[in-house]
């Protein structure tokens, strides 16, 4: 997916519902418009299946995401939500303006930007057409062939609930020989990058150090096999006053379906954080 530069967009208006005028709500949509990323910088982030698209756009419509639609080479912009998905379109809320909606109509290429849960979502579209949803106008077009979820460790991670830690087995090389030995370890944290663990007495991971094939039960999601990479290891002091290891590790070439499973998974437990909370409320 190449992209056009988009350095300086066009303002758009923007109303809480429905097609309006261009005068209607003098908001400078910029400020908010998240610039466009070069795909080829993050090939592994990359998602082709469709089974995994669905998914993702599924999420952006449960959680009603904004949805930043880019057209006219990043000189055009609307703000827009996923309204339905059927089984060959989505479909789109309306843009604020009549003369930009009717402008991204006759675009042929734009260029999709939201973010879900701190992950960043873009993906290309083919052409948007007319279409009619709850008796009300609404955009349709068809599903993206490919869509580019970015989730760096720096963005999100996810401390693990204390009551109920996920495990991480580590195949390890004996000292001088070919035999392995698995070590369990407690997850700290994950995110699509990486996680942290516990490091358990008499281990010692150095940085550079990989290991291959470790796995992780996530609940009711699935198991995740990865190539992990020893970034960094460190002490914290606890506030009892005890001092512990951790080790923070990155996920070497992730596959899709491993970073979807990683996804699913912080998105479920992020829920039930939130259920949890607004029932206390």
């Amino acid at each position: 997916m190449a992209e056009p530069q988009t350095d300086n967009p066009q303002p758009a208006t923007e109303q809480p519902q429905g097609e309006g005028t261009p005068e209607a709500a003098p908001v400078a949509a910029e400020k908010r418009a998240p610039p466009l990323l070069e795909p080829g910088d993050y090939a592994q982030f990359i998602l082709r299946s469709r089974s995994e698209i669905t998914f993702v756009l599924r999420s952006l419509l449960e959680h009603v995401s904004q949805i930043t639609i880019f057209f006219n080479e990043g000189k055009e912009l609307l703000l827009t939500t996923l309204v339905a998905l059927e089984d060959e379109r989505i479909l789109f809320d309306l843009g604020a303006s009549s003369e930009t909606n009717r402008k991204a109509l006759a675009a042929e290429k734009l260029f999709c930007v939201a973010s879900l849960e701190k992950v960043r979502i873009q993906f290309v579209l083919r052409g948007l057409q007319q279409a009619t949803y709850q008796k009300r106008s609404a955009f349709s077009a068809a599903y993206p062939t490919d869509l580019l979820r970015l989730q760096r460790r720096e963005f999100f991670r996810l401390t693990m609930p204390i009551t109920r830690p996920l495990k991480c087995q580590i195949p390890i090389n004996e000292a001088e020989s070919e035999n392995q030995f698995l070590v369990e370890v407690n997850v700290v944290d994950i995110s699509g990058g990486g996680l942290a663990i516990a490091m358990p007495d008499g281990l010692n991971f150095d940085p550079g150090q990989e290991f291959a094939n470790c796995r992780m039960e996530l609940p009711e999601v699935g198991t995740l096999t990865a190539r992990l990479k020893v970034r960094n290891q460190f002490e914290i002091t606890l506030r009892s006053g005890g001092r512990v290891r951790r080790a923070g590790c990155e996920f070497i070439k992730l596959p899709g379906p491993m970073l979807t499973l990683v996804q699913r998974y912080i998105i479920k437990v992020e829920r039930e954080r939130k259920a949890r909370e607004s029932g206390m409320a």
